[in-house]
């Protein structure tokens, strides 16, 4: 066969060479400048390609084409594809034709990340012969080349869900569905919790569900009842009117048992010796311990695991203390249901820091939170009216600035000891930095300089 592949980063370079390793003809195309590192690989494998532009004509000669989950369906290059009824399908999918490997795949819009990491280091710890892949940055694809592994954890988008039609998971979790990319799924929460679903739409009583059922709209748009998969549930409460495979039973245990319904002898499981803190990162360790046990992990690895695990950055990361205040980076909290996590999941008076590019946000359901747990916030944005409008009247002190060396000073000033400053930003942050890792970045880095003058004025250097 002939295939395009639309797209040159990670996953479309990865889909490319495994193509061609598979024995197909390859075309690379991409509308924006290929980075050095893509580039070398595909030069190096032989593989023709274009940059800058997409060539129609030579598009439209694909037998099938992969497409990158950044490109959206309503792409003109898409469209003419629809036209001619070429076949466009995704990375995923594409890996999932020639891997023999048991695939546990992690979705949801918010904590996918953390939980998909979670769960690679538990069975590698362990001893499981496991590779990484999908959204945490390493293309499936390319991997499945060699296919030395006999588990692959992959984090998905819905945009990588997208365009697989046949790719079946051994292990599907879904975290949460909250209202996020809505501009991909016409505005439509209905159209973009689908998409998330599409997870586990070809798995069979030889696969397991993993799923939250705490989250609403998992119960509105799940049919349960329909699917012959395995489904594990888990809540942070035992809920008695539902048959759990997972719940907590203390603040520091949770049960397990792959039997609902069928089996009241659960797993108890300590997680006092987790680093992870807010209530999503409870969440997201029970559907790791979940994707654990499926596994076969005894309860002592898991333990083990737990205590050593460390998350990606940017995602309630300790950064340092000042004066007694501990200062956490959770610039990755870019929508206001990420934020909610955060401030639900810290017990200590919080000095906030948030604002940045507002994308729609309704910031009513942080009210609350805010008001309860918020001694001061500091918008740090270019546009905070929002903001100000939404928790002026709720937070005792709200100041803004521009600069996050002037955030940084103003929250230590404020902060006492035993109180938490918090990066949760609920909004992206392309106004005063190149992404939420830059975001991330700078905020640690003025931590450490401040924390420095601090220890250097108390030696008396």
């Amino acid at each position: 066969m002939h295939y395009v592949i639309l797209g040159a980063a990670e996953s479309g370079v990865g889909a490319a060479l495994l193509a061609q390793a598979k024995g197909h003809t390859v075309f690379v195309s991409d509308q924006s400048p290929i980075q050095p590192v893509y580039k070398e690989k595909l030069t190096q494998a032989g593989i023709r390609f274009e940059e800058g532009t997409h060539t129609v004509a030579e598009v439209l000669r694909a037998d099938e084409v992969v497409k990158s989950p950044g490109i959206p369906e309503k792409a003109p290059i898409i469209q003419a594809l629809r036209e001619q009824d070429i076949p466009i399908i995704s990375e995923i999918e594409l890996a999932g034709r020639y891997t023999k490997a048991k695939c546990i795949c992690i979705t949801g819009t918010n904590g996918k990340t953390t939980a998909t990491l979670l769960t690679y280091h538990l069975l590698k710890e362990a001893g499981y012969s496991v590779g990484l892949a999908g959204n945490v940055g390493y293309s499936l694809a390319e991997q499945v080349i060699e296919d030395k592994f006999e588990y692959y954890v992959v984090e998905l988008s819905s945009f990588q869900l997208d365009d697989t039609y046949e790719f079946q998971p051994w292990i599907s979790v879904l975290l949460n569905i909250t209202p996020d990319h809505l501009d991909r799924y016409g505005y439509s929460l209905q159209l973009y919790a689908l998409a998330k679903l599409r997870i586990m739409r070809n798995q069979d009583s030889s696969g397991w569900f993993i799923y939250n059922a705490d989250d609403e709209n998992i119960q509105r748009y799940f049919q349960a009842a329909l699917r012959p998969v395995n489904q594990l549930p888990f809540s942070l409460h035992h809920r008695p009117d539902y048959h759990l495979a997972a719940y907590y039973t203390q603040e520091d245990h949770l049960c397990s048992n792959l039997n609902p319904g069928l089996s009241l002898d659960g797993e108890e499981i300590s997680i006092s010796a987790s680093p992870l803190i807010g209530q999503h990162n409870r969440q997201n360790m029970l559907a790791a311990v979940l994707c654990a046990r499926v596994a076969g992990l005894s309860t002592e690895q898991i333990e083990a695991s737990l205590g050593t695990f460390r998350n990606a950055d940017h995602r309630l990361q300790p950064v340092g203390s000042i004066n007694g205040a501990r200062f956490i980076n959770d610039s990755k909290a870019t929508n206001v249901e990420a934020a909610w996590y955060a401030l639900d999941g810290i017990r200590q008076p919080i000095i906030w820091i948030a604002g940045g590019t507002d994308k729609g946000n309704d910031y009513s359901t942080l009210v609350p939170l805010a008001k309860s747990r918020v001694k001061a916030l500091i918008c740090l944005g270019v546009d905070n009216e929002k903001l100000k409008a939404s928790f002026g009247g709720v937070v005792p002190l709200l100041e803004e600035t521009q600069s996050v060396e002037t955030a940084v000073r103003r929250a230590a000033e404020l902060a006492e000891n035993g109180d938490v400053v918090l990066l949760s930003p609920a909004c992206a942050s392309f106004d005063l930095f190149r992404n939420y890792e830059d975001r991330g970045r700078q905020f640690a880095q003025a931590v450490a300089r401040f924390a420095d003058d601090e220890t250097n004025e108390k030696s008396g250097e």
